[in-house]
């Protein structure tokens, strides 16, 4: 196993829109999968979600971390985890990275998967019969990366 540079790091990053999201609340870790993107220009991981436990658990404590990997194999993966700071995002610009998120997503699934998305619903499962929903950002602290080739 050895290191990846932060170049290598980005680049998983920014090929992917599925990771793991870590956070604490009441004192007790919590991972979930996301769908996320990566925007180079911020450093930073756009995501949106409804109200309930993560939400309020990134509003009371802002430290997160996030993990995405491309496994090929036991003997042939590469992983990538950030650490950062969660933000809650509000008006045109929560509307304005909502759009980026949406068009980046879009763009990664025509490239890796050939195939054409016109709907946010058709990658992610989160409706939104009441309310809107809750745009936030996670602004990278730290990166780091692992590998392994066979």
């Amino acid at each position: 196993m050895t290191d990846l540079t932060i170049n290598e790091s980005t680049g998983i990053l920014r090929n992917n829109y599925n990771g793991h999201l870590a956070y604490v609340f009441q004192g007790k870790p919590y991972v979930i999968p996301i769908t996320y993107y990566f925007d180079p220009t911020e450093n930073c991981i756009i995501g949106y979600t409804s109200e309930g436990h993560k939400i309020e658990a990134m509003r009371q404590n802002p430290s997160v971390s996030m993990v995405t990997e491309q496994v090929q194999s036991l003997a042939n993966w590469k992983s990538v985890q950030i650490q950062g700071d969660f933000e809650e995002l509000e008006g045109s610009f929560a509307k304005q990275k909502l759009h980026d998120f949406f068009e980046g997503v879009k763009n990664i699934i025509h490239r890796k998967e050939n195939k054409e998305v016109k709907f946010i619903n058709e990658f992610s499962s989160k409706s939104y019969t009441k309310g809107t929903p809750i745009v936030y950002q996670i602004r990278i602290q730290e990166i780091t990366g692992k590998k392994r080739e066979a």
